[in-house]
């Protein structure tokens, strides 16, 4: 058994809740309830996922100690030995990081919303920038990508869109990455070459399924429709199929939210009003997990982990560096990390956020 900052990952209890999951299984009605039964079978995959690592971390122990039986026999294995031990020390600390992912929403797929500020084209540019780089990251760590919504920008970028990153842990690691994005560099539109500073909002939240209640008033809901477009459109501009889901309401703390979804993934108006539903109740639930997460920092006298609407990172381009200002981590590579190598920033997140839940 493993422990790191006193988080232990028990085997033995995820292995004794891999039987009881496959029991659960076997069961004939199992897949009478498909929402259901597909929740039950992501959370044993994932359970076997973390066992299964936890498995390779032993085969390479038992490995290296094979190598450093060898050397012990007069064998010149050294550059096998190093080699094997730098691949236990990666697998680990990838081990490690997924254990961070206890939430109750860790596992679940994650709804990725772009959100321009303002400034037009520049800002418009910046938020493609920021979606081609979490497509990146999503592609390099094996997650699947499809994209929701996608209204492209009046000269260049985008209006506004949603992605949905589905695979293990999805919301797990991108729940570090919520808030404002600020890049500055000198523009590209503008013709006396100056520097200028652009905002994009990226909003993170859990997709939920049937196992979580959300209730919204179905009157403080608008419907809108509008023809598909752009790189998420189907039958573009010639059927009225996106749907665009409009809630202003109440929330728990008595403040009033205006919450937008929109959906022009499938190709019936149906379809998109269904999807755009879930994603309209993913986001309020997130907004909701944000009230408790504020009130209970305040309860304990310390700052809120993720506080929406506040600047997270900034990208300095002429400069060659990226900060984030929670963590205080940072790269002189930016061409790396508008490639989507964001994981160092992500494990510095989860880091900082398990340390203030042991304090």
């Amino acid at each position: 058994m493993w422990t790191r900052s006193g988080g232990i990952f028990d085997y033995e209890k995820r292995k004794v809740r891999i039987i009881e999951l496959t029991e659960q299984t076997q069961n004939p009605a199992f897949w009478d309830d498909p929402d259901k039964a597909q929740a039950i079978m992501k959370q044993l995959n994932h359970e076997k996922s973390l066992v299964e690592g936890w498995d390779k971390l032993d085969e390479l122990r038992e490995s290296i100690n094979v190598y450093f039986e060898f050397q012990e026999m007069g064998e010149e294995v050294d550059a096998e030995l190093e080699a094997e031990v730098k691949n236990l020390e990666k697998h680990l600390e990838e081990m490690e990081l997924r254990n961070m992912l206890s939430g109750e929403d860790d596992h679940r797929d994650a709804i990725v919303t772009f959100n321009p500020g303002a400034g037009g084209t520049e800002s418009q540019d910046w938020a493609e920038m920021l979606y081609r780089m979490y497509t990146r990251w999503a592609n390099k760590n094996d997650f699947k990508v499809a994209v929701v919504d996608y209204q492209d920008g009046d000269v260049a970028g985008l209006k506004s869109a949603t992605i949905e990153v589905q695979g293990d842990n999805a919301y797990g690691f991108l729940k570090a990455e919520s808030g404002v994005h600020r890049l500055v560099r000198v523009s590209p539109f503008d013709s006396n070459a100056r520097r200028h500073t652009s905002f994009c909002s990226v909003f993170v939240a859990p997709l939920i399924d049937d196992t979580i209640e959300v209730n919204i008033n179905e009157s403080e809901v608008e419907l809108q429709r509008f023809h598909s477009s752009g790189a998420g459109g189907q039958n573009v501009n010639k059927v009225e199929t996106g749907v665009r889901l409009v809630w202003e309401g109440e929330l728990s703390d008595g403040s009033t939210e205006r919450v937008v979804a929109e959906c022009q993934q499938e190709r019936s108006q149906l379809q998109n009003r269904e999807k755009a539903m879930v994603l309209l109740k993913s986001r309020i639930y997130e907004l909701e997990k944000e009230i408790k997460e504020a009130e209970k920092a305040k309860l304990e006298g310390s700052k809120s982990k993720n506080e929406w609407g506040s600047q997270i990172r900034s990208y300095v381009f002429d400069d060659q560096r990226v900060k984030d200002h929670r963590t205080n981590y940072e790269t002189s590579d930016v061409d790396g990390v508008m490639d989507g190598d964001l994981d160092e920033f992500i494990k510095a997140y989860l880091l900082q956020d398990q340390d203030a839940e042991q304090v």
